[in-house]
């Protein structure tokens, strides 16, 4: 099993959402995030004075699938999020040693 984080811009989670399930993910976790990485923020005009903005907002998708899953589920998502400008976001894949259905108990694949 492997768990993919994805960072994305928020407007384009719809279109990643829609693929993941026409591809058959059944589960994933979203959280709204903010951080930066080289596009290091902005500066925004508030009643006239300027603000810098360090942290840009992100929405981050927590994906535990099998192995197998892994090239097509990144191909998938680095296609429908990429809008071509600076701050597309990142795409992380990491091992996961187990998982637990908490209601059944069940482990490992049987537990997604």
């Amino acid at each position: 099993m492997k768990k993919v984080e994805c960072i994305i811009k928020p407007f384009k989670l719809d279109d990643v959402k829609t693929a993941l399930s026409d591809l058959g993910i059944a589960g994933m976790t979203v959280s709204e995030v903010r951080g930066f990485g080289r596009q290091k923020g902005h500066t925004e005009l508030y009643r006239g004075a300027e603000y810098q903005i360090d942290f840009i907002p992100k929405v981050k998708i927590d994906l535990v699938i099998p192995e197998d899953q892994v090239n097509e589920v990144v191909e998938l998502v680095q296609k429908e999020a990429c809008t071509g400008r600076i701050g597309d976001g990142k795409i992380f894949v990491s091992d996961v040693g187990q998982a637990v259905r908490i209601r059944t108990g069940e482990t490992g694949p049987e537990s997604l």
